[in-house]
This record gives structure tokens, sequence and C-alpha cells, in this order.
């Protein structure tokens, strides 16, 4: 009896302690858009012991957390498939979720709006509307109110990466059936707060209108998979999908199974469509979602939210942050003959190169760094007497303006960033300083500014600054060139969050960096 009693009370303590990892959060501070009118509230029945969802009028998403001690800071967001009826909420939900928890990735269920039923048994209704003709005319409207709220999920859970300890650029998406329809149509039309950076549709229904999607050229890759014995055949979707993908030199990898039926999700018939979700994993493995980040790169990423919070307050007393390096500067020495001392003004990258990216770079070297987190050209300017001129270097590296492109301080013109580089150069030349200007960093998005395209502002800033270089004989140091990917980003392997260079993408720098204080130190002033 007692045996029995510490086992219930066991069984309890754990059921306690998985609910305690889960988070329900509502999508929307308000009513969902385009359905504001609607009364009807979210439901739950288990025929044949399986639950379903439906009438879901307040979109949702119910996080899951890994331990944290296998945790890979990479998260997905999974929509259950119903045809826009109900949500098949345990084999394509919360299932999906505990499997990826194992392997270390937070996953979010996706609770999205679906059409109102009109009867007790929506599985039902759901069946007979499914021989209608018109049925794809009936659930149109809120096909799309379901695809946005799939995009609201990508942008919760991208904008919200630091509180769920994730990166901001391995933020996925997985979808079954009618949710396979809004992971598919996440992959076309984004933006940058709103593009996933995997897709994964499971026999998906793909409209014409996704189908006919214009193919960006930075989409995310996909994985698609579906059985031939499909009962609503739909997996000519999932091919002609997989086609218009690798027309277009997309990647892209597609499973077909030869049975499984439709819906097959988690169910295990003891034939191979059981074993999908380990292609899944193998695939998220060779995409390098399952290695864990740089914890180093998750500590940055919560000391820029400290920063951040810390410089929202600064302006009334020190905007420049002139005082951060006061002490540091008071104790640096006069150089001595035959010194080659360089400094290395910046924002976060270059701060983070001396402190959390590769110290080792610095050491025994006479370099300087003076980056500081979140600033813009503006205030490196005010500071640069301070940082850059009394420490009387023979060089300086300046790298400026991706902050001002993401608004830390205000919107700015492009030409005032430029102007302020400008400045800070003509200030080191009249200290007979020799200027070595950086381009600016690629970056896809900003996970603090997940609503600002930096790609092309980012590219034109360059563009002015190298050309002004070689106007002016300076030295050009080309970060960009070398460290872009194919959507003018930051790639995973060289960065945590699509921003901040990890080790790898510091020692990618270095040698550009060293080869440009060589050129700069051998050219004349």
């Amino acid at each position: 009896m007692m045996k029995t009693r510490i086992v219930t009370l066991f069984l309890l303590f754990f059921a306690v302690a998985i609910k305690a990892q889960q988070k329900v959060i509502p999508l929307y501070n308000d009513a969902a858009p385009g359905s504001e009118n609607w009364t009807y509230n979210e439901q739950e029945y288990t025929p044949g012991g399986t639950p379903l969802v439906y009438d879901v009028s307040h979109p949702t998403l119910t996080a899951y957390l890994p331990d944290p001690a296998v945790a890979t800071g990479t998260g997905v967001i999974i929509c259950p498939g119903g045809g826009f009826y109900i949500l098949s909420i345990r084999d394509e939900g919360t299932d999906v979720a505990k499997w990826l928890n194992q392997r270390g990735i937070v996953a979010f269920v996706l609770k999205y709006r679906t059409r109102q039923s009109l009867t007790t048994d929506p599985g039902k209704e759901l069946w007979e509307n499914l021989h209608k003709k018109d049925f794809n005319e009936i659930i149109k409207p809120v096909v799309a109110m379901a695809i946005a709220d799939g995009r609201a999920a990508i942008t919760y859970v991208r904008t919200h990466a630091a509180d769920y300890n994730l990166s901001p650029s391995r933020i996925g998406i997985i979808g079954f059936s009618a949710g396979g329809t809004v992971t598919a149509a996440s992959g076309f039309n984004y933006t940058a707060n709103d593009r996933p950076d995997f897709v994964a549709p499971i026999y998906p229904y793909v409209p014409p209108e996704i189908q006919s999607a214009a193919v960006a050229g930075d989409e995310a890759p996909f994985f698609i998979v579906a059985a031939t014995d499909d009962e609503l055949s739909l997996a000519p979707h999932s091919v002609n999908l997989y086609s218009k993908l690798l027309a277009s030199k997309h990647s892209a990898e597609l499973h077909i199974y030869v049975k499984g039926g439709h819906g097959f999700g988690m169910k295990k018939q003891n034939i191979p469509t059981d074993t999908w979700i380990d292609r899944f994993g193998d695939w998220l493995g060779e995409q390098g979602f399952l290695k864990p980040i740089d914890p180093k790169v998750l500590t940055h990423l919560e000391e820029e939210e400290k920063n951040r919070k810390i410089n929202a307050e600064r302006p009334a007393r020190d905007w420049a942050f002139i005082k951060k390096y006061e002490d540091e500067n008071s104790k640096v020495p006069v150089p001595v003959a035959g010194e080659n001392r360089v400094v290395f003004m910046g924002n976060s990258i270059t701060e983070g190169w001396n402190s959390w990216g590769d110290p080792a770079f610095f050491n025994g070297k006479p370099y300087y760094d003076r980056g500081i987190s979140g600033q813009t050209s503006g205030q490196m300017l005010v500071r640069f007497r301070e940082d850059v001129i009394s420490l009387k270097p023979k060089v300086v590296l300046i790298m400026a303006g991706i902050n001002d492109i993401a608004e830390n301080n205000g919107p700015s013109k492009l030409e005032d960033v430029f102007g302020n580089i400008v400045s800070m150069a003509e200030l080191a030349k009249a200290a007979h300083i020799k200027v070595v200007l950086c381009s600016v960093m690629p970056a896809f998005r900003f996970p603090w500014r997940p609503s600002i395209d930096p790609v092309p502002a980012v590219a034109k800033l360059n563009t002015m600054i190298k050309d002004y270089c070689d106007q002016n004989h300076l030295v050009y140091c080309d970060y960009f060139t070398a460290m872009a990917d194919g959507r003018r980003g930051l790639p995973a392997n060289l960065s945590g969050d699509g921003v901040h260079p990890n080790l790898a993408g510091y020692k990618m720098m270095e040698p550009i960096a060293e080869k440009a204080i060589a050129k700069a130190l051998g050219g004349r002033d």
C-alpha cells in the first residue's frame, strides 16, 4: 500500500512538473485581427481517445521547454492539422513537442483560428464538408487568418527569443495537413521578422496561391513528407512544392512513403511512416539546428538586453558613454618608439571581440578595444577624442552604422550616418592617425528590431564607405564580402544571433583586420 502511494505521489509530482514547464501565450494582445466579432470559444473533445480541439477564436502558443542541460538554442512552432475545423492536438501537436524537447529544442504548439463548428461533432462535420464542391471557398477566409496566426507566432518567438534562451536565427515551423498549409505559406512572402529559418510541411494542403508564390531566393530550407496513399489525394501537393523549390535551386528534402494515409502524425502503425520524425531529426542535424549554440552567445544576448535597458536611461547622464573607458584610458602609457598602436573603435561587435568573442586576439599586441554595445555613429563621434585620439595610436579601425540602421537612437538618414563616419576619419587624419574604415557587418534581421529590414541599408552604406575610401586613399576593411551568406546575412556557423560573430566569426575577421592594419601602416600620410 505504501509503495503504491509513493508511486502515485511521484506520478502526480511528475505531471505537475511537466505542466509547470508549459506556458500558454495569447498570440494577440486584443482580439485577433479579422475575427473581432467571433463569439465562440475553444472547446475540446476526445473521440476514440484522441483529443481534438475546435472552435478556436483566440489563438495561442503553448511553450514546451527542454531540459536546460540539453538545450540547443533552437525553437520550433508546431501547427496541428484538422481541415481548419479541428486541431489534432496530441498526434500532431504535443507528442511532436515532447519529441523535440528530448532533442533540446523549445517547442511551441500553435492553436490557430478554426472555423466555427455548427454541431457537437466537428470531426464528422468536417468529413461531410470535405466532400462538398465548395469546401475550399467555405474555409478560404479562415485559411488566411490561420496563416496570419502562423506568421504572428514566428514573430512572437523571434522577438522573445532571449526569454527562452533561443537564437533568433534558429526559429523554425512544422505543420500537418491544414497546419502544413500554415507552415508552407510562412516560407514565402515573408518579412524580416516573420521569416522562418526552416520549414517542414507534413502532408500539407497547398492551395494555388501558395503554389504560385514567387521564390525570392533567400527562402529557408524545406523538409517535406507525404504518403502516396493519402486519402485526400494531397501527395501531389508535396511533390509540386518540392519541384517548385528544386527548379529555383533551393534547399529542400522530400520523403514520399508508399503507405501511411493522411494524418499519420506521431501515430504508430508499424510501417515506415512511423520513422518520418527520425528523418526530420537527421535533417535538422544536417542543417546544424541540433548542435547547441555557444553558451557565450546566449550570455551575450542577455547582456545586450541589459545594456539596452541601461542605454535607454543613460542619455540624460552620459549619452555617448564617454566615461565607460575613462579609467582605462588614464592608465594607457605614452607610445614607445616603434610601437604600432591600434585602436578598434565600434559597437557591440567590437566590444565583444575582446570580451566574449576572442580575447586571445588582443593578447600581447598593442591593440586597444574601444567598442561600446548598442552605440550609433553619432555617439562614437562624440567620444572619438577621448577613446581614440587621446590614446595616440598609429592606426584606428572604425566600424559603425549597424545600430543606426537598427534605429537604436531613433530614425536616421544614411547620409548622416556616413557623415559621422567621415567626421571620425577626418579627425583621425588631422591627428596623423592612419584610418581604416570597416564595412558594416552582414545582417538579415535584428532580433531587437524585427520590423526593420537591414539588408538594403547595409549594402548602400557599405558602398558609400568603400567609395569614400577609394577616393581618399584610405584602407577599406571588407568583412561583409567574406562573411555574408546567400541572403546577405551572417550564416549560423559564424553567428549565434545573426548579428554578432561567434568565435568562428571573429576568427574569420582577424586576418582581414590584420591585413588592413598592415596596409595602413605601409601607406603614406
